[in-house]
């Protein structure tokens, strides 16, 4: 699909000038808004459909978005700070879209994450050329994961052969790039490869009928011996965590804390629907007749503002690292780690309290959408099991097996 406006932000870039990166962030923040805006004036009819995201895609590319989306360089891409505050913005209008979003940001990192700084630059740079929008599925080493690949790779003359099938969350049928991780059947190596959607070889078998995020695009891929070139494996992805590169290791906290700005999302989007409604008088009570309905709307934005510090938190230790890169010290990650469990854990808390709540403020068709996102967003990473993790962190401190826990 051929946008027909360019990515937010100045063509050229100074690197001496400070101010183009400030009015770039801005742009791109401006734009945000403005397809969020477009986004919630038909999130319910949208929602109730539950159709593949071409519609939302084609509105994404249009704004610029994906090309916006990439890892921050000279004259291109967004810092992480940005990238997490254009998911949020997104997904208060529209968790389907903003989860779609925040995978496309963290799956344009894998060349950092996996590749050489040659490699990954020339990625980045394409990317944002080509306007492509990521998408993937990327498993991480774990002492808990015995189940072995669904993917495998077959040596050729020049390059591999992957066949398989993979789940993929997001996009399944509309990306341009898609990151999968593959075992080598010749030498047991794990590689993370990206493949062009349209590959010869590769179906797709879309998730009909989800309770939330259903506008997200989620799907089964299946690959039947597509041809993987040389230059479309990114690296290889070590069997455990004591041999993960430090900047490697980031890669998957990354998406879970992207996440963890979606569900905030979520969270702000349904609380300020309510709000809407309560003064619009489609409530059950109406503002200034029941003190009750303050303190519970006070309630409500008190664990959202509580959420969204501890996110804060974790982005801004999140950003210091990724900006490390390949300088960041071996135990860092695991310290990283623990701080986005924490964020998962307080968001996913208020996230499903909050939009369970505001059902019974304002019980209006559609608002149920919100609750639905939330509980499919969080439903895949319990509460107890996250605390487990964060408190043998904390006794036993941050050394580098502990990170497999937080997976």
């Amino acid at each position: 699909m051929t946008p027909t406006r360019t990515a937010p932000g100045p063509a050229g870039h100074r690197s001496d000038d400070h101010r183009s990166d400030d009015d770039r962030r801005r742009a791109l923040l401006r734009t945000a808004r403005d397809v969020a805006d477009d986004l919630a004036a038909d999130a319910i009819a949208r929602d109730q459909a539950g159709k593949p995201p071409t519609d939302e895609t084609t509105r994404l590319r249009e704004a610029g978005l994906p090309a916006a989306l990439t890892p921050p360089g000279p004259g291109r891409g967004a810092d992480w700070h940005t990238g997490c505050a254009v998911v949020r913005e997104v997904a208060a209008a529209d968790g389907s879209v903003g989860e779609l979003l925040a995978r496309h940001y963290v799956h344009a990192w894998s060349g950092r994450f996996y590749a050489d700084h040659e490699h990954a630059t020339a990625l980045e740079e394409e990317s944002v050329r080509e306007r492509w929008l990521w998408t993937g599925a990327v498993r991480t080493p774990s002492h808990h994961d015995t189940g072995g690949s669904d993917l495998a790779l077959r040596p050729r003359t020049t390059g591999y052969a992957l066949s398989g099938r993979r789940c993929v969350d997001t996009a399944v049928a509309a990306a341009d790039q898609i990151v999968v991780d593959a075992v080598c059947a010749a030498t047991g190596d794990v590689l993370v490869v990206r493949i062009p959607a349209d590959v010869r070889g590769a179906t797709v078998e879309p998730d009909h009928d989800r309770l939330g995020q259903r506008v997200a695009g989620a799907g089964r891929l299946v690959l039947d011996r597509v041809a993987v070139a040389p230059a479309q494996v990114l690296g290889r992805r070590p069997h455990d965590e004591e041999s993960t590169a430090p900047v490697t290791a980031l890669a998957e906290p990354a998406l879970r804390l992207a996440l963890c700005h979606v569900g905030l999302g979520v969270a702000e989007g349904a609380l300020t629907e309510a709000r809407d409604l309560s003064r619009g008088g489609h409530a059950h009570r109406m503002p200034g007749e029941d003190p009750d309905l303050f303190l519970t709307y006070g309630e409500l934005a008190s664990a959202i503002q509580t959420a969204t510090a501890v996110v804060d938190r974790a982005t801004e230790v999140m950003a210091r690292a990724l900006a490390t890169g390949a300088h960041l010290d071996a135990e860092v990650p695991a310290d990283v780690a623990a701080l986005v469990a924490t964020a998962e854990a307080v968001m996913s808390k208020a996230a499903l309290h909050v939009t369970a709540r505001v059902l019974e403020l304002a019980d209006t068709p559609g608002l149920d959408r919100f609750w639905r996102n939330a509980r499919v967003l969080t439903a895949h990473r319990p509460v107890a099991q996250r605390l487990r993790s964060i408190g043998e962190h904390y006794l036993n401190g941050p050394h580098r097996a502990v990170a497999a826990d937080f997976h």
